[in-house]
């Protein structure tokens, strides 16, 4: 059960005896603890260090070669939140015999550093003495970056509910108290703005649903027949009925496109995104364009490309165009709506880009694989 023989990790000058961690994932695989993404730190049966691997090295900052040999609580001097010291209190050496080891915890080194630890406990019985103390170490920051995610999905939904309830609030509650003041004209127009500001809640309630899923890997996906070309138009159709000059649209079609299977649902869900994004934060004519094309996988796929005539997305912001909040202007918005669009083309099977558009606009283009599901094929 090899796992190298580097200087970070012997004892003795011999290769470290991994038998005792084969949970690790190191037994007969030949792979080297600085191979390893998280840190791995191994001390033996008398608490000396045998194991330091690069990934320790660097989220502790510490020499690796130096740490070989010493105590673990030397190695470490690992503390709680409250100032305690972690190996004093959790005691692996002389503690109860029937523990396996510690669950992950936020914990400080010298100088506020955090890291996040879990302990495996091996024993060469079920009762008996510990043999070897694995250490896992990871680095705080992709926690810190999920946390500070959510902060701003919490205060992106606080903010964008808001306006709309508030708007509800106050005009319900001025129709029951003064009904009979108003004209029938008036009611009409309070309930209008109470049923467009419930359609915006309704809708950042999917947005947040759908975020949901896609995090989780859960965005279903029911494929039937979809006709791209039929779908765009009925956006336009729709886009223009709500007052849009329809000489702004250009649908072009330059060739017979194959059979698509997609969920005609999330297809609407994407359209709509990329053409209502060219409407409010574009300029000049919106071309749709839906093309044959094959996918990376050299199979059969549909191109779908909207692009418009207006100043564009910086360059320094083409990276972040799809991430959670980004918004190409201040003209409203929640600022998730792409990244669900990209959630929805991927879990297809697809990819979806952005660039600038040949007219120096916005362009964006995702391509679907077309074929039909494996059960029809």
């Amino acid at each position: 059960m090899d796992v190298g023989t580097s200087d970070q990790c012997t004892e003795d000058g011999s290769a470290l005896d991994t038998r005792a961690v084969p949970e690790r994932g190191l037994a007969g695989h030949g792979l080297h603890p600085d191979e390893l993404p998280d840190g791995l730190v191994v001390a033996d049966e008398t608490g000396r260090v045998v194991c330091f691997n690069a990934a320790a090295a660097r989220i502790t900052a510490r020499r690796a070669e130096e740490m070989i040999g010493l105590s673990v609580e030397r190695a470490l001097p690992l503390e709680d939140l409250e100032g305690r010291r972690w190996w004093t209190v959790t005691d692996p050496y002389g503690g109860l015999a029937i523990r396996a080891g510690q669950p992950e915890r936020n914990l400080l080194l010298p100088g506020g550093r955090e890291v996040l630890v879990s302990a495996r406990y091996v024993r060469r019985r079920p009762t008996g003495p510990l043999h070897r103390l694995v250490v896992s170490l990871r680095g705080t920051e992709a926690r810190r970056r999920t946390e500070r995610s959510h902060a701003e999905l919490i205060a992106t939904v606080a903010h964008e509910l808001r306006s709309p309830l508030t708007s509800v609030k106050g005009f319900t509650a001025t129709l029951l108290a003064k009904w009979e003041r108003f004209t029938d004209d008036q009611k009409k127009l309070m309930l209008e703005t109470v049923d467009a500001d419930a359609n915006r809640v309704t809708r950042l309630i999917a947005e947040l649903l759908d975020i949901s899923r896609i995090d989780s890997g859960r965005l279903e996906i029911r494929r039937q027949p979809v006709d791209m070309v039929a779908a765009v138009r009925r956006h336009v159709t729709g886009l223009t009925s709500t007052g849009h000059n329809p000489e702004r649209f250009f649908i072009h079609v330059p060739d017979p496109l194959p059979d698509l299977w997609a969920d005609p649902d999330k297809i609407d869900q994407v359209l709509g995104n990329l053409l209502e994004n060219a409407v409010r934060h574009g300029e000049g004519k919106v071309t749709i364009e839906v093309t044959p094309t094959p996918t990376r996988t050299d199979t059969e796929g549909t191109a779908v490309t909207v692009r418009d005539e207006g100043p564009g997305i910086p360059e320094e912001s083409m990276d972040r165009v799809f991430t959670r909040f980004w918004r190409g202007s201040k003209r409203g918005g929640t600022g998730l709506g792409l990244y669900i669009v990209k959630g929805i083309v991927e879990a297809h099977g697809g990819t979806i880009e952005v660039g600038r558009a040949p007219g120096g606009g916005a362009q964006f283009r995702f391509t679907l694989p077309v074929g039909a599901p494996a059960f029809l094929a």
